[in-house]
C-alpha cells in the first residue's frame, strides 16, 4: 500500500510540474510610437479602423456590388477559405490527442512444426491453433504539455488562416477599388480627348477658311493636322487601357473577360476618412499583423512540443478480449476470457542528437518569426504613415490643378476670338489647345490618385469587409 501512496504522490508531482516545460508566448517589444509620423501634437485620436462600416466606406453603390460579386468567385480568396477548412479539421483532430486511443484486431493463426523440431520431439504435437478477438486501448499521459503545446499550435495556426482570409480579402477590396476607379478616370481622359479632338477639328475648318481667303497658311494647317493625329494617337491608347483594365478587373472577381460596369458617383464617393488622429497602437488590427503574430505563437508552441519530446513519456496500455486454441470454444464465457494491463516509460537517450537538434532548430524559427513579426510592423507603419501624407499631399495637388485648369480654360475662350481677328497665330492656338488637353488629363489623373490615396489609407488601417 504505501509502494502504491507513494507512486500515486509522484505522478501527481509530475502532473504539477508539466507547465515548467516550454515558455508561455509573451509579445516582442516593439517599441511602437505613439502617433504616426508628421500628425501634430494635440490631435484628437479615433479608435475607429475603418473595419466597423466598410460597406459605407465605399458610397459607390455599382462597385459595392461587383465587391459582392467577387467575394464569391475570386480564386484567391476561395483557396483562402478552403485553407480555413483544412485548418479546422487539424484542429479538430489535435483536440482528441488528449483521449487513449482503442483499437479493435481479430486474428487466427495456424502453425504446423517439422516432425524433427524440438517441439515436434517433445510432445508430437506439429499443429497449433490460436484464435484471437481482443480490444486495446492505450494512453499517453501529457505530462511534460506536449499535447496542450500541440493543440496550442493547431488553434493558432486555425486563426492565422482566418487573418489570412482577411488580409487576402481586404488587398482584394483595394485592388477592385483601385481598378474601379481607374476605369472611371479613363471614361473621363477619354471624352476629354475626343471633346480635344472635336476642338481642333472646329479650328482646324476655320483655319482652312482663313487659308483660302490668304489669312492663314499650310504650314499652320499641317501643324493643326498633326496635333489631331496626336489626339487621335491618344484615344486609342485610352481604349486600350480601358480594355486591359477591364480584363484584369474581370479576372479578379471570377469571370471571363468582359465589360465592366460603371458610373461617377453624384456626391462623395466615399465615407469621411480623417487624414490624421489615428494612434499607431491600431497597427494590431491588420489582418496581416495578426497573421504575423499567430506564426510566432504557433513557433513557441513548437518549441514547447520539441522540448517536451526530450522528456521521459509515459504509457499505459489496457487490453482484453476472448483467446482459444480451438475455434469450436472460441467464444466461451468466460474460459475464453483474457486481460492485461501495462504500464511505462520510455527516455529517449541517444537518438543521434535528432531530438536536441529539432529543439534548437524550433527555436531558431522562433526567433525568424519574431524578426518577422517586427518586420511586419514596420512595414504597416511606414504604409500608414505615406497614406497620410498621400492623402494630404494629393488633395493640396487636385486644388492646384483645378485652378490651373480654370485659368486655361479662360484662355481657350479668349484665344479664339484673337485668333479670328488675327491678332494671334496658329501657333498660339496649338499651344493654348495642347495646354488645356493636358491640364484636363492631369485633373482627370489627380481626381483618380485622391480616390487611390483613400482606398489606400483604408487598406493600411485595416479595413475589411464583412
Amino acid at each position: 500500500m504505501k509502494f502504491l501512496k507513494y507512486t500515486y504522490i509522484a505522478f501527481v508531482s509530475l502532473l504539477l510540474t508539466s507547465c515548467l516545460i516550454g515558455k508561455k508566448y509573451q509579445r516582442p517589444n516593439l517599441n511602437l510610437p505613439g502617433q504616426y509620423r508628421n500628425v501634430k501634437e494635440g490631435i484628437a485620436q479615433t479608435q475607429d479602423t475603418l473595419m466597423h462600416q466598410p460597406r459605407s466606406f465605399f458610397k459607390n453603390t455599382i462597385l459595392v456590388q461587383l465587391l459582392d460579386s467577387a467575394f464569391l468567385k475570386n480564386s484567391d480568396l476561395l483557396l483562402a477559405v478552403q485553407n480555413i477548412s483544412l485548418a479546422e479539421k487539424t484542429l479538430s483532430m489535435v483536440k482528441l490527442n488528449y483521449l487513449p486511443e482503442l483499437n479493435a484486431q481479430m486474428n487466427g493463426t495456424y502453425n504446423k512444426v517439422s516432425k524433427n523440431s524440438l517441439a515436434g520431439q517433445i510432445d508430437g504435437r506439429r499443429e497449433n491453433k490460436d484464435f484471437n478477438l481482443s480490444a486495446v486501448l492505450s494512453w499517453e499521459i501529457d505530462i511534460w504539455g506536449k499535447i496542450k503545446n500541440e493543440k496550442k499550435e493547431a488553434l493558432v495556426n486555425y486563426l492565422k488562416t482566418e487573418e489570412v482570409r482577411k488580409a487576402v480579402q481586404t488587398r482584394l477590396v483595394a485592388n477592385i477599388a483601385k481598378g474601379y476607379y481607374n476605369l472611371l478616370m479613363l471614361d473621363e481622359q477619354l471624352n476629354i480627348a475626343n471633346k480635344s479632338k472635336e476642338l481642333s477639328d472646329s479650328t482646324l475648318q476655320m483655319m482652312k477658311i482663313q487659308y483660302q481667303v490668304g489669312d492663314a497658311n499650310i504650314l499652320g494647317i499641317r501643324q493643326l493636322e498633326a496635333q489631331i493625329d496626336g489626339n487621335r494617337i491618344l484615344v486609342s491608347q485610352i481604349e486600350q487601357s480601358i480594355s486591359s483594365q477591364e480584363s484584369a478587373l474581370s479576372v479578379l472577381c471570377g469571370n471571363y473577360v468582359t465589360s465592366i460596369k460603371r458610373k461617377q458617383e453624384e456626391k462623395e464617393e466615399f465615407y469621411s476618412v480623417p487624414s490624421e488622429g489615428y494612434p499607431a497602437s491600431l497597427l494590431s488590427e491588420r489582418p496581416d499583423i495578426k497573421a504575423a503574430e499567430l506564426s510566432l505563437q504557433a513557433a513557441n508552441a513548437r518549441v514547447g512540443i520539441y522540448q517536451a519530446a526530450m522528456y521521459p513519456n509515459i504509457n499505459i496500455s489496457l487490453s482484453g478480449g476472448l483467446n482459444s486454441l480451438t475455434s469450436s470454444n472460441w467464444f466461451s464465457v468466460p474460459a475464453s476470457l483474457f486481460g492485461t494491463v501495462a504500464g511505462g516509460i520510455t527516455q529517449p537517450i541517444f537518438n543521434r542528437k535528432k531530438l536536441k537538434t529539432q529543439y534548437e532548430q524550433a527555436r531558431i524559427e522562433k526567433e525568424k518569426e519574431v524578426i518577422s513579426f517586427r518586420q511586419t510592423v514596420l512595414e504597416g507603419y511606414a504604409q500608414v504613415c505615406d497614406a497620410l501624407k498621400n492623402n494630404e499631399e494629393i488633395e493640396k495637388q487636385y486644388i492646384f490643378a483645378l485652378n490651373k485648369e480654370k485659368a486655361l480654360k479662360d484662355n481657350m475662350t479668349s484665344i479664339r476670338v484673337l485668333f479670328t481677328t488675327g491678332i494671334v497665330n496658329y501657333l498660339d492656338i496649338i499651344t493654348v489647345h495642347s495646354s488645356y488637353l493636358e491640364a484636363r488629363l492631369q485633373t482627370s489623373r489627380l481626381r483618380m490618385e485622391k480616390a487611390m490615396a483613400k482606398v489606400e489609407l483604408y487598406y493600411a488601417l485595416g479595413g475589411g469587409w464583412q
